[in-house]
């Protein structure tokens, strides 16, 4: 599916955020996945995605403000990845607004404060400037993060990722003392299901250094689950599979973030290449087949799987997640 014309002007005046009007084979796409399936973005704030998810070019701050609920009506959209809550920590009150616009059948991808989840305080830049005391505080996540997403988001919300930043370099050779951090935190969140019965607690991280049999079983003893991380800091996602298999049965959650081809370091020149994000232009055909497989395996058990698509992954996520679906649907 590729866009139409539309205007070279973005709509400013502030009326309301219209879909786009979608075309019937995408509905009766939507029609035959899964129900345990849940496709989305990473947000949704894309002036670029005129004619894919809007009707027409609205500002990002706009979208921002006022696009959620044009979003949800996108057939294939069930769930969203959250993600600005990384800097600034939402309130009760911004996730039951975020509940509000939603479907009851949706889901949210809820990122976690970077205050718990980043090793270093960063200024101006994202420049590590000293040691974040908080950092894996199990106090601080259910405070900050857990609680207010929960009561807020209540059945909406779909899974809570702790994505662990880079690690300074002296720290990867702390791995042991980390990952029991991690456990105790893990092992002092609340229990999610009386609230909201489909959510799930994921781990993603960006060393593969994390990745050892007592980071397993970490997750294993505090029903967590691995999230899926599709990035070029990590390895590719057949050899991230074994983790999954050993948590198994369980819940899927993935982001696919950065197309490899840029590299570790090459989020910006993914954003650079591929705006205004309105077609795909680098399809990474292995990771999409590799993905479908395992998301076919895991609705096909009668497991949810929340599988986030970003505009770095091959150029447009709205495109990226209709050539997933179509893969889904191959297996």
């Amino acid at each position: 599916m590729q866009p139409s014309l539309f205007p070279d002007t973005p709509d400013s005046a502030g009326s309301a955020v219209r879909p786009a009007a979608h075309a019937a084979g995408l509905q009766a796409l939507a029609e035959q996945l899964p129900n345990g399936l849940y496709l989305g973005t990473s947000s949704w704030h894309y002036p670029g995605w005129a004619a894919l998810v809007w009707d027409k070019i609205y500002t990002e701050a706009q979208l921002s403000r006022d696009g959620l609920p044009a979003y949800a009506q996108h057939p294939l959209f069930r769930t969203v990845g959250v993600d600005r809550g990384f800097y600034t920590p939402l309130t009760l009150a911004q996730y039951a607004a975020h509940a509000a616009q939603v479907p009851e059948d949706f889901r949210f991808v809820i990122k976690a404060p970077a205050q718990v989840t980043d090793a270093l305080v960063r200024g101006a830049g994202g420049k590590g400037q000293e040691p974040n005391p908080l950092f894996l505080d199990a106090t601080t996540a259910v405070e900050t993060f857990v609680a207010p997403a929960l009561a807020g988001l209540g059945p909406r919300l779909g899974a809570l990722v702790f994505q662990i930043s880079p690690l300074p370099r002296h720290a990867l050779g702390e791995m042991p003392g980390l990952i029991e951090a991690l456990h105790r935190l893990l092992r002092a969140l609340p229990d999610l299901k009386a609230q909201a019965p489909d959510a799930v607690v994921a781990v993603e991280v960006r060393d593969p250094e994390w990745l050892t049999p007592d980071f397993t079983a970490a997750l294993k003893d505090t029903g967590a689950t691995y999230c899926l991380g599709l990035h070029p800091k990590m390895p590719p996602i057949d050899e991230q599979l074994p983790i999954l298999r050993a948590l198994w049965p369980g819940p899927l959650v993935c982001r696919w973030n950065v197309n490899p081809i840029h590299g570790a370091f090459g989020y910006e020149q993914a954003r650079d290449k591929y705006s205004p994000f309105n077609k795909l232009v680098d399809p990474d055909l292995p990771t999409r087949h590799a993905l479908a497989k395992v998301i076919a395996g895991t609705v096909g058990r009668g497991q949810k799987a929340y599988v986030t698509l970003s505009n770095k992954a091959e150029g447009s996520a709205p495109l990226s997640t209709e050539a997933l679906a179509e893969a889904v649907l191959r297996q």
